[in-house]
């Protein structure tokens, strides 16, 4: 039996991340950073270590069979590779930016110099808008390029936007990508074993935005609480050896979890309970 080949981050913000879903997954991940290669044979997988601006090439050349890279990375390198499933970390956000004041809609952009490290997303989103303008590839600390002389204006990752401020530069027109870390494979192809691994992070993400609620609350409520909690197939409803009493398990988002606890206490639920969901499948 062959094994799955997938391209993991080999370094930077998504490679600590991605390492953490596969373990949670139950795959096996390196423990000396300067490892390559793993091979996980009882799960069927084995593991390659690389650039993740890399990992999109490999995938749609059919080098390997899928990967984990950032939306950005793989909308920039024109592989013949597809987005697969978003898997909810390494989230950024792409940007126009200019010296303050110089720059207030993108229309202004025609006919000027934009520094990135990302041509191939920029030049299409410009293309789409009718925006003519000479995109210069730069890697790294490109807010520097304006002062220098080598660009007009430039396109990149703002998270809290100090480290442009700090260059004089401020943040214009709408965004150019919402980007976060995602699963690739080839255009059209779907390896064997793919639907496996697939289902196990699936299950990771409900797992890391769901929690399990317990409670006991009088029968004559239990329709009201669980138009409160409804779970995803339903609620489990137990009869408790007190009298008119039953116990409540539903799986319910974390995000407002607790303010889901405060309603169920103001209508009489008593012992409630959330724990953590290590790994589920729906």
């Amino acid at each position: 039996m062959s094994l799955l080949r997938i391209a993991v981050p080999n370094k930077g913000s998504l490679s600590q991340s991605a390492s953490e879903m596969l373990r949670e997954s139950g795959y096996r991940q390196r423990e000396d950073a300067k490892q390559l290669t793993l091979t996980d044979a009882e799960n069927g997988v084995e593991f390659f270590y690389l650039r993740p601006r890399d990992i999109a090439l490999y995938v749609g050349e059919g080098t390997l069979d899928i990967g984990v890279t950032g939306r950005d990375l793989l909308l920039d390198s024109g592989a013949k590779a597809e987005e697969a499933l978003s898997l909810g970390f390494g989230r950024s956000r792409f940007r126009f930016a200019g010296p303050k004041g110089a720059f207030t809609d993108l229309a202004q952009l025609s006919g000027a110099r934009i520094a990135t490290s990302y041509v191939g997303v920029v030049r299409a989103f410009l293309e789409e808008r009718g925006i003519e303008a000479s995109v210069v590839r730069l890697d790294g600390a490109v807010e520097t390029s304006i002062q220098l002389g080598v660009a007009d204006a430039i396109a990149d990752v703002v998270e809290t936007g100090s480290t442009l401020r700090q260059a004089g530069l401020e943040v214009f027109g709408e965004t150019i990508l919402e980007s976060e870390a995602v699963l690739v494979t080839r255009s059209g192809s779907v390896p064997p074993g793919f639907d496996v691994f697939k289902r196990r992070l699936e299950g990771v993400l409900v797992a890391r935005g769901y929690v399990m609620m317990d409670y006991d609350i009088e029968e004559s409520r239990v329709a009201e609480a669980v138009r409160l909690t409804p779970g995803i197939e339903g609620p489990t409803v137990s009869p408790l050896r007190r009298e008119g009493w039953v116990a409540v398990r539903a799986m319910v988002p974390r995000d407002g979890s607790q303010r889901l606890m405060d309603e169920l206490y103001q209508i009489g639920a008593r012992g409630i309970l959330t724990t953590k969901i290590d790994a589920c499948r729906l």
